[in-house]
């Protein structure tokens, strides 16, 4: 019995590397471990033997059994490595660039802020930056907004724990409430507190405000506000400029028109109307697009300029609204949401 228990280990040991399939595989198996099979068939021959020589076959049986076992889980464990490199193909080096992966695209608010601020750099304004978290004299203070003015009631603007420690945005007094920013005029403060005239500087960043959302408000959205600050500077050259850059984003046929309003940071103050032939969301209405005005010159004297010698003009406007304007998105939502098949749109 021992040698043709032998014969058959050999017979499996020679005969499974050529097998290459998991079918092909169970079906050589089933031939010698199944219940027809070869060592099957030869481990029953045990009941014909005599009694005496039972344990000594039946030990014998076991110990091949055992080799044979080990044979069939390292021919299975060889044929799923084997189909997985099927699968997956060749080796990769993960260190290298894919070729087959699909590319990204900038995010739509991304593009037109991006596109705003190169126009905009064409006519001399550079990029300032600044702190989202702000103190209320860099917000509200230094632009001429009361202590009483409704932008600065908690209904209104996000403020946070008097002892919050922010030990990298510095405050005018120790008592100042730190918040996050309503808009980036803190940065045109931040920059002339820093800086001597003339300036040319735009401050895209994102703002907060504590508004209910819905298809036109967030409370979280993205500005760009602009400062020049010269000798001569006059309402003239604000319309100029704003007509360029809205020329420049919309076509040639993109006109704008000043209204009076009121802001306590420009005097005089003006609402900024758009209007654009091609643009269907537009038509031939006007659109109230955004904001603007000369510098108060109780903002110049607040950092230390002289408003007998320099004037200045200030605008800001809404990424959030050229984007909805420009490429016909009608709730503000969308844009915040992440959907691929609606950013996909925009590539």
């Amino acid at each position: 019995m021992e040698e043709e228990l032998k014969s058959i280990l050999e017979a499996v040991e020679n005969e499974i590397q050529s097998i290459g399939a998991a079918a092909e595989f169970e079906q050589y198996k089933a031939r010698i471990s199944g219940p027809n099979g070869s060592f099957t068939a030869l481990s029953k021959q045990i009941s014909k033997l005599p009694v005496e020589e039972r344990p000594i076959a039946g030990k014998l049986i076991n110990q091949y059994k055992q080799r044979l076992q080990a044979l069939w889980d390292a021919a299975t464990k060889r044929l799923e490595t084997l189909a997985l490199a099927q699968k997956i193909g060749a080796p990769v080096d993960p260190t290298l660039f894919s070729t087959e992966a699909p590319y990204g695209s900038r995010h739509l608010l991304t593009q037109v802020r991006e596109e705003i601020v190169h126009t905009l750099r064409k006519i001399g304004f550079v990029v300032a930056d600044g702190p989202e978290v702000e103190t209320e004299y860099y917000c509200f203070d230094a632009l001429n907004t009361p202590k009483d003015h409704p932008a600065r009631d908690l209904q209104d603007t996000y403020y946070l724990k008097q002892q919050e420690p922010f030990g990298n945005v510095s405050r005018k007094e120790d008592d100042e409430r730190y918040l996050l920013r309503t808009h980036t005029s803190s940065v045109q403060i931040r920059t002339m507190l820093e800086e001597e005239p003339p300036i040319r500087i735009i401050a895209p960043g994102r703002c907060f405000r504590r508004d209910t959302a819905d298809a036109t408000h967030s409370a979280n959205f993205h500005q760009i506000e602009a400062l020049y600050v010269d000798k001569g500077v006059t309402v003239r050259d604000l319309k100029a400029d704003l007509d360029y850059l809205f020329r420049s984003l919309l076509g040639p046929d993109a006109k704008t028109r000043f209204r009076p309003h009121y802001f306590s940071y420009t005097e005089p103050s003006f609402e900024v109307d758009l209007k654009a032939q091609h643009l269907g969301k537009v038509g031939s209405e006007w659109m109230e697009i955004m904001g603007c005005g000369m510098v108060d010159p109780a903002v110049f004297e607040e950092v230390g300029y002289d408003p007998n010698v320099w004037t200045g003009y200030a605008f800001g406007l809404g990424i959030e609204r050229i984007a909805m304007s420009l490429y016909g998105v009608d709730d503000i939502r969308y844009l915040f949401q992440n959907d691929v098949r609606l950013l996909s749109q925009f590539k």
